[in-house]
């Protein structure tokens, strides 16, 4: 059965062993959109039962004809998934906004195709791997065999719904692997609909499975907690980082992290400006600041310090905030009613450590409904207040001058966050000796945003473990067992 089409949105279903289905107890909760506070539809809402069906699916599945299909069919199957998300793009770009908030201009051009390439890259991909051979002398041949790591757990955040799904599942299942995932409750319409699309794209039957629900006590806690399970990805907000490697523990699960972030954006007198101010502007305020890669943080060399900052604030004006259907708004709404208020609070403490508000600082005139921020930029806080160290996750930066090269380093790695940074400098050494010494998994030097999907994705310290992107997401969706054979 399809996903049923209402006016606004879709009511969401349960998607376990290749059929929709409400959930055990008829349970549900709404779904509201951000951008005008109505009600988009109904959403099963599934707990340990639900995960318990999804759990068995993925694991019967695991042995069936998935295991045995030829290397290349599945390639096929998976290119055929980012295919048919193409093909409905003007339909997942719709909802997506709708569920999120963010402009439709965002949803088209990046979150839909950037989801479909997730599956045709990996499609490539998962054809062109290799392992290990070693010959010991005359005595022995080694050689490594890759195998599914078995049922892994997606738990996926409200931010970017389809994007970072597809870029967990699609190596997920190029590995061979099924999986049961678990969307965002606040963002569940696109997921619904991409299991159908796995299935009409070849998938069998209980390989993609999709529980809706919450968190702590219900669908969350119980997949991470679920025996059966044996490895779980997450992106997210660091605490729930931390309660999800707890429940983990007691069977020792594989886990795969990708966390918060509070990413400097190191600014030098030497770079260009206008290019900086052009990229600054992306990185501070795209997707309503709902990035965990937005260069939140903002360091900038003070000789360029003032005319950066009146020229920043002059470019932030032209943003225009509203309905995200309209092609020219550039800042949608924010998720919901209890991170706008969050968000809010933010700026209020920002005032409170004797910051100053350059532009922004609340809710847009003329705009009666939905959970819209103006994009602000706070100066004259101290390196240690709150507003600088925390993330916020939201359409609010922070700008602090620097003297010294050293400074700005100590400074920037001075946080328990080291997920990204961004330099801008047209110094070759210099930039190679700041990137060396920024504490952050990702450094972009005069860009950002800008991603091979071969290369290692992921942070340092508390913004997250391990990598994924090309071959180091096969380290973590698969098992490499060693076979030694006598000469």
């Amino acid at each position: 059965m399809e996903a049923i089409t209402t006016a606004t949105g879709i009511d969401c279903r349960h998607f376990i062993n290749g059929q929709y289905m409400d959930s055990i107890n008829n349970k549900t909760f709404m779904n509201t959109n951000p951008a005008n506070e109505e009600i988009l539809g109904s959403v099963a809402e599934g707990g340990e039962e639900e995960i318990n069906l999804a759990v068995s699916a993925a694991r019967r599945a695991l042995n069936g004809r998935w295991k045995t299909m030829p290397l290349t069919e599945r390639s096929k199957v998976l290119r055929r998934i980012g295919d048919l998300i193409l093909e409905r793009k003007e339909e997942l770009a719709r909802l997506e906004s709708l569920d999120t908030g963010k402009p439709i201009w965002l949803s088209s051009s990046i979150d839909i195709p950037r989801a479909a390439y997730n599956f045709h890259f990996f499609a490539d991909y998962m054809t062109t791997m290799g392992t290990e051979a070693y010959q010991h002398d005359d005595v022995a041949i080694n050689y490594a065999v890759r195998k599914p790591v078995g049922v892994v757990g997606l738990i996926n955040p409200w931010n970017l719904p389809l994007l970072l799904l597809t870029w967990k599942l699609a190596p997920c299942l190029a590995a061979g692997n099924t999986a049961v995932l678990k969307p965002a409750e606040w963002t569940p319409m696109t997921a619904t609909v991409l299991a159908e699309i796995c299935k009409e794209a070849g998938v069998p039957d209980g390989v993609v499975n999709v529980v809706h629900g919450f968190g702590p006590n219900s669908a969350g806690s119980a997949l991470t907690e679920h025996p059966e399970v044996d490895a779980i990805t997450f992106t997210g907000e660091t605490s729930t980082g931390t309660a999800i490697m707890k429940a983990a523990a007691n069977s020792l699960k594989k886990l795969s992290y990708e966390l918060g972030g509070k990413n400097p954006n190191i600014i030098f007198a030497d770079s260009d400006l206008d290019e900086v101010l052009e990229t600054t502007i992306k990185s501070s305020f795209i997707n309503q600041g709902e990035v965990c890669l937005c260069g939140s943080r903002i360091y900038v060399e003070r000789p360029v310090y003032e005319e950066f900052i009146e020229k920043f604030v002059a470019k932030t004006k032209e943003l225009i905030v509203g309905d995200p259907f309209n092609e020219k708004t550039k800042i949608g709404a924010m998720i919901g009613k209890e991170h706008y208020e969050r968000v809010l609070g933010y700026i209020e403490l920002a005032k409170e450590e004797g910051g100053t508000i350059r532009i922004g600082g609340g809710r847009p005139s003329g705009i009666e409904k939905g959970y819209f921020i103006e994009p602000t930029i706070i100066t004259d806080l101290d390196r240690n207040a709150r507003c600088v160290r925390e993330e916020i996750f939201g359409p609010v930066v922070t700008v602090i001058p620097f003297d010294l090269e050293d400074e700005v380093i100590a400074q920037v790695n001075d946080s328990h966050y080291g997920l990204s940074a961004s330099i801008w400098t047209n110094d070759l050494r210099r930039a190679h000796r700041v990137a060396n010494e920024v504490e952050a998994g990702i450094i972009w030097v005069n860009t950002w945003f800008l991603r091979d999907l071969r290369t290692p994705f992921g942070g340092m310290k508390q913004s997250g473990i391990g990598r994924e992107g090309g071959m180091h997401s096969f380290e973590f969706y698969s098992e490499l067992k060693n076979i030694c054979i006598k000469l």
